[in-house]
Formats: C-alpha cells, structure tokens, sequence
C-alpha cells in the first residue's frame, strides 16, 4: 500500500516500536508521523518508511488539524492494540 496523509501506521523498530502514528507527509524515503502526544504536529517523527507497518485505516483530513483530534482517533489502536494488516511494510 502507498502512503498518503492520513494513513494509520505502526512503528516496527525504535523506542516508539508497536506504537501507532498518523502520516502528516511524506517523500520518497521517509513519513513525518504524529500520535498528537510525544509526536505533535508542530514536530513530527521523520521515520524511514521501512520501519513501519500500514494499516487498512486512513484517518479523514479534518482530524488530522489538532493534536487533539489526532489523539482521539488514534484512541481506539492504542488501547486494544490493533496489528498492522500488513506485516511485509512497504
């Protein structure tokens, strides 16, 4: 699958490893991922595309405007800890 904004990923190495992040950009190489939390908007994690897993989720583009609304959406991953549906990443 191909990133685009708003995709719902999972971190597969680092000390953010198993943790659930939204794509903000991206480019060839990297995403810049928030979780809203330790990860704001103002600074996203720029994290190397092969270190992360994708989910089937892509969160709508007016929840991605707030650290907030980040948080909530994200919400419901982080507390039934969801697995990424593709476990090859990309």
């Amino acid at each position: 699958m191909d990133l685009k904004k708003g995709l719902v990923v999972r971190a597969k190495s680092g000390r953010d490893k198993n943790r659930f992040f939204v794509v903000i950009s991206y480019d060839r190489e990297y995403a810049y991922i928030s979780d809203g939390k330790t990860r704001r908007i103002e600074s996203p994690k720029k994290k190397n595309i092969k270190h992360l897993f994708v989910t089937d989720t892509v969160i709508p583009q007016d929840s991605l405007n707030t650290n907030k609304l980040i948080r909530a959406a994200l919400r419901p991953f982080n507390e039934q800890g969801f697995t990424a549906a593709s476990d090859s990443g990309l």
